[in-house]
């Protein structure tokens, strides 16, 4: 509970609070082989990625050095800045599908047309990895102008906008196609009402643009509504919004909203939304969840490389998506320890990185975060 995780100061404003946070959120059971596992010790694959890749996930190795957590680290140091790093990250892929879990910072994808495919891309397609999970929730300690925000973004990871299905039909014509099927339409809104269900959340909203796509959005609006029928009799309430709607309401009331579920590229705007809402990137984590894998990775998927090399990173995400990984194993404790300190730490409000309105670096965060455990 989210109530343990946090200073005395809160606990008492928050004794209502639901488990599904960043510090705990229960998933439903899809997948089906476990970790691998060593003598008590989990192999997972670590990815630092681009930008400020290596220097949040070096906060995350230097606190579960701390707490003696039963990881093994198996680091590629995969960079999409270029196409000569794809031998790496076939030998990345290769990691993950022996491991089964990993934890990742965002690689870089070129806008040019020479440029390579989106590599976090093709790691949600070829694990089928297919539902990211991000949670947006108000900090203690940490006020925003809206309080009180808390609600799980469900998004559809591996068709969509994101097929990655171009051609140029005639010269100054393309088509890019975006493949919308009912299996995985079914798929992505079982889990989103499995995960009320689990996290005791009782709304489900269904964002989508039917109104103009209305095979590929209409396709996945009528599945949620189908699917949503058998959720009714268990006290999960559904309904259902226009993306450009859905988008002013988030930023005029976004209490109004507990779990949404929507195809990928929806899913990567409002992600971005509810980030600014609760504090910015450097604070959201999130993961995605498939039937065999696992890989946790900040919710909002930028790479900063503005910030790259000057220590001014927040390792907040980061942590708080490793905190998420450590309970997929059943690592609780470890777990809670960790997100306590870093809640703790934010609600102090003494160390706080520049994007939080403060002027500590990312060691000096980590530090905080280290001697509150």
């Amino acid at each position: 509970m989210l109530r343990n995780a946090l200073s005395a100061a809160t606990r008492s404003a928050l004794q209502q609070s639901r488990t599904a946070t960043t510090l705990s959120a229960g998933f439903p059971k899809v997948t089906q082989r476990l970790p691998t596992k060593y003598g008590g010790v989990y192999t997972v694959t670590l990815i630092p990625g681009d930008g400020i890749g290596g220097e949040i996930t070096d906060s995350v190795k230097e606190i579960f050095e701390h707490v003696n957590a039963p990881i093994e680290w198996e680091q590629y140091d995969v960079s999409g800045v270029s196409s000569a790093g794809e031998d790496l990250f076939k030998q990345a892929m290769e990691s993950l599908k022996r491991n089964r879990v990993g934890l990742k910072g965002i690689l870089f994808t070129p806008i040019s047309q020479t440029g390579h495919i989106s590599w976090n891309v093709a790691m949600r397609q070829q694990l089928d990895i297919y539902a990211s999970v991000v949670m947006c929730k108000s900090l203690p300690g940490f006020p925003t102008r809206h309080s009180n925000v808390d609600f799980a973004i469900i998004r559809e990871n591996t068709e969509g906008e994101y097929s990655g299905l171009e051609h140029q039909s005639y010269p100054g014509v393309v088509e890019s196609l975006k493949v919308s099927t009912r299996a995985k339409a079914e798929r992505i809104a079982r889990f989103a009402f499995d995960f009320a269900l689990k996290n005791n959340r009782k709304k489900v909203t269904c964002v989508h643009k039917a109104n103009i796509m209305k095979l590929g959005d209409g396709l996945f609006l009528n599945t949620f509504r189908r699917i949503a029928e058998e959720y009714k009799s268990l006290g999960i309430v559904s309904n259902d919004m226009i993306i450009d709607n859905t988008s002013m309401q988030l930023v005029a009331k976004p209490g109004q909203f507990d779990v949404m579920v929507m195809p990928n590229l929806y899913g990567a705007i409002i992600s971005n939304i509810g980030a600014a809402l609760v504090g910015g990137p450097g604070i959201v984590p999130g993961c995605n969840i498939g039937r065999d894998y696992a890989l946790f990775e900040p919710g909002c998927r930028h790479v900063a490389s503005d910030i790259m090399g000057t220590n001014r990173a927040n390792p907040t995400a980061m942590v708080l998506s490793a905190t998420m990984m450590l309970r997929h194993l059943g690592l609780d404790s470890i777990a809670n320890s960790i997100a306590s300190a870093t809640f703790d730490v934010i609600n102090a409000g003494e160390v706080r990185t520049a994007d939080m309105g403060g002027a500590a670096t990312t060691s000096e965060f980590t530090d905080a975060i280290i001697k509150k455990l």
